[in-house]
């Protein structure tokens, strides 16, 4: 997924994106997201671990013996480090989606999730049957609906309780509702519950198309939106649905075109976008279309340097941009387009220099180099 929290611009105080880090959660922004799938929030900004580290270290303090280790599950769902709210999935640790019950223990899990196991996770009993828990269900959609549904202010209505109201408490953290969405979006992407991700995303676009209703220019709703977008594409590219992808990936990049390009991780969140709908079409066999969106992408990347030569990761991304571009070039027979393409991203990553705490931009910058020194062998 993209590597941008959506709703990073309307950050308050911190940098991290709830869908990306919080400690105590697993979801990610997008996407960048928390532990496991990155480290910050979407929409926020925050590291919400870090809350809950401020909430319970005075307790730590003064109740906890020096001698005594801790017990802690290794699987991080002890009580210092993980709380697993009343309605999500103990698998996907996001909100139940399709809620189903396995007979004959009756322990509940999204289905998707308990699908691919033979016996339950909990108490380890023979799964001999799942049936849905519509009243179950009914419960978690209810709490969407009335508690993480991004709230607008309507024409004469109560703008207090509109900006008074705007954050979700669950679990053992506090985040704002859009952030809250994307966050259980990306904790079920990444436990491969893509259903359930694409299901929240839709969700919140949904939200924030409504609000740009009403304020067309805002330029955080259009770089939020265009995120939630990407990562609607990742979920339609994992299902193996290319068409709907391409159309979210175009509809991300229209959005992100129109912010200015002055913020890397905006730059970089267009590119990849653009690029992935030149994969698509590679893979589709339309080479002409795919040439077409690379160079979009290439077009993005060089005027990122422009701006912001000394950042070593873009020159990379640059390099990365024009190796697409020249081995198209290749496939549709302009050879010497394709060598040109391949020698320029070869001098422009030998005149990058990095230091030693950049070790891996330097892992990356000699992988890239390899690739483009073995297709000049090729050619």
């Amino acid at each position: 997924m993209s590597s941008l929290c959506p709703f990073a611009g309307a950050a308050t105080g911190g940098g991290v994106c709830p869908v990306k880090s919080d400690k105590s959660s697993a979801g990610v922004c997008p996407a960048k997201s928390d532990k496991s799938i990155s480290g910050v929030c979407p929409v926020t900004g925050k590291d919400h671990g870090s809350e809950h580290k401020e909430s319970t270290g005075h307790a730590e303090d003064k109740g906890t013996d020096p001698r005594m280790v801790p017990a802690k599950c290794p699987f991080g769902y002890d009580s210092n480090t993980f709380k697993l709210g009343p309605l999500s999935c103990i698998i996907c640790q996001a909100l139940l989606h399709e809620s189903s019950k396995c007979k004959p223990c009756a322990h509940k899990f999204c289905k998707a999730c308990i699908a691919r196991f033979k016996d339950c996770p909990l108490c380890g009993a023979d799964i001999e049957g799942i049936e849905p828990d519509t009243e179950l269900q009914a419960l978690v959609d209810r709490f969407i609906d009335g508690h993480a549904r991004i709230k607008r202010s309507h024409a004469g209505g109560d703008v207090e309780a509109a900006c008074g109201k705007n954050k979700v408490i669950y679990e053992d953290v506090s985040m704002e509702r859009g952030a809250f969405l994307v966050q259980q979006a990306m904790r079920a992407f990444r436990a491969q519950n893509i259903e359930s991700a694409k299901s929240r995303l839709t969700m919140c676009a949904d939200d924030i198309r409504e609000e740009l209703k009403s304020s067309e220019d805002n330029l955080d709703l259009c770089s939020q939106l265009g995120a939630v977008l990407g990562m609607l594409g990742d979920c339609c590219r994992t299902l193996g649905d290319a068409p709907s992808a391409i159309t979210y990936y175009e509809e991300s990049a229209e959005f992100l075109s129109k912010l200015p390009t002055k913020d890397l991780e905006l730059v970089h969140t267009l590119s990849v976008s653009l690029n992935k709908i030149g994969d698509l079409r590679y893979y589709d066999g339309d080479l002409q279309s795919a040439r077409n969106y690379y160079a979009r992408s290439l077009d993005v990347r060089r005027n990122a340097v422009k701006e912001h030569s000394a950042v070593a990761s873009q020159v990379i991304d640059l390099a990365t941009s024009l190796a697409k571009v020249a081995d198209v070039d290749r496939n549709l027979g302009n050879g010497s387009a394709a060598v040109e393409g391949f020698e320029e991203a070869i001098q422009c990553l030998q005149k990058l220099k990095l230091d030693s705490k950049q070790a891996n931009l330097e892992q990356r910058r000699v992988s890239v180099l390899d690739f483009l020194h073995n297709q000049l062998a090729d050619k």
